[in-house]
């Protein structure tokens, strides 16, 4: 017989993480119903923070004893566990590659495997087992009960080392997600540390945090016996999930003017999902492959040629999915170009008119007034901090 459950525990952290996992359903559902065309990376973080979340609540209800009320539901979030970092490094990928990674399908199969070896093995147990399982999880000081289960011990292997392959899976990826940021800062010669916001350092910033919430696990697991500190991993997911929330919500069009004029400038476009999406892929290859930017004559015409896409069609994309100007977005790339020549202690003895040149200037006012605008410091101030970083 299942003894009567322990009252329920209410406490701040009890709160945190339910606040957390609500916040994630809800973001989730928003990057999930987003991940067409041109945002189909938001697949894969839609995926992720609803992996995150339903782990999360798995581990508030055994936190707060809620558990004991509903005991056909222990541990049924072990399967996501292998789940969150697979995705997070396919979302870096397609992000940053603007596709969708190949073979992708693959990365899930461990997650696949154990949810198969879950549904065989551990949801059917009976309820007298699931018991002893999670006071052995949340409540190691109570008296087990005489439970029924089937299954010899060695089938249980993959249970009981559920941590260590999580925190295998956690590390693996994290690494290669690392390694795969860094090739990506490099291409566009940029430092992984820097201040500087792009396109890239969202990624960088997601990844740290993930890394972060490695170290947090880690120091956890050997810090407590059993899942004892499972609350203190949920509350650090949901601190990440309340961050995600945070940046979205700053980013989020609500605040911004409306952009009436530009809707009706578009409002005939014969532009779909599959040009604008191909296009994004097309652009930021051209941009970093061939860098035409640098020639001082480039023009929207010649990018759309190179493309082989309308300039209207061209205009359109930057407008409504980088929310630049075509030379908005041609001074990013330019001034990054400039950046990462003058922070080459090799072109020391370049003057700061030949770099303006380089990168496509014909004057050296123009360089100074572009560079100063996405900067916010002159060409000459940068090349002297980033001299003395050198010291």
């Amino acid at each position: 017989m299942i003894p009567a459950p322990p009252p329920i525990r209410t406490d701040l952290f009890s709160l945190f993480i339910l606040l957390g996992c609500v916040q994630g359903l809800i973001l989730a559902y928003v990057f999930l119903s987003h991940a067409r065309g041109s945002n189909r990376a938001n697949l894969f973080l839609g995926i992720l923070i609803l992996a995150m979340s339903v782990i999360i609540s798995d581990v508030w209800l055994g936190y707060t004893h809620y558990m004991f009320r509903v005991l056909w539901l222990v541990d049924f979030s072990e399967p996501l566990n292998l789940l969150m970092a697979p995705t997070a490094f396919l979302y870096t990928q397609a992000g940053v590659n603007q596709k969708m990674p190949k073979r992708a399908w693959l990365h899930f199969l461990p997650s696949v495997v154990y949810l198969v070896y879950m549904c065989l093995l551990i949801y059917p147990q009976d309820l007298t087992f699931k018991y002893n399982s999670n006071i052995g999880s949340f409540h190691p000081e109570l008296e087990r009960i005489e439970a029924v289960r089937y299954g010899s011990d060695w089938m249980f292997y993959p249970k009981w080392h559920i941590n260590d392959l999580t925190f295998a899976s956690m590390v693996i990826y994290s690494i290669a997600g690392f390694w795969f940021l860094t090739r990506a800062f490099r291409a566009r010669g940029t430092s992984f540390f820097t201040g500087e916001k792009n396109s890239l350092t969202w990624f960088r910033d997601m990844s740290l945090q993930l890394a972060f919430l490695i170290l947090v696990f880690f120091v956890v697991r050997i810090s407590f016996r059993h899942d004892l500190g499972d609350h203190i991993i949920a509350a650090f997911i949901s601190l990440i999930i309340y961050i995600i929330s945070f940046t979205v919500l700053r980013k989020s069009l609500f605040f911004h003017e409306p952009t009436e004029r530009t809707t009706r400038k578009y409002e005939k476009s014969s532009l779909t999902e599959e040009i604008q999406s191909a296009t994004l892929g097309k652009l930021e290859a051209v941009m970093l492959a061939e860098k035409p930017f640098l020639d001082p004559g480039f023009s929207l015409p010649a990018l759309s040629k190179r493309l082989g896409v309308s300039t209207h069609h061209l205009s359109q994309i930057l407008n409504e999915e980088l929310e630049q100007s075509f030379f908005d977005f041609l001074g990013a790339y330019r001034i990054q170009e400039a950046q990462r020549l003058l922070a080459d202690q090799d072109n020391a003895h370049i003057k700061i008119e030949e770099i303006g040149q380089m990168v496509g200037y014909n004057s050296k006012s123009a360089f100074n007034t572009a560079f100063r605008k996405i900067t916010g410091t002159t060409p000459s101030e940068y090349r002297k901090q980033h001299a003395n970083q050198k010291f």
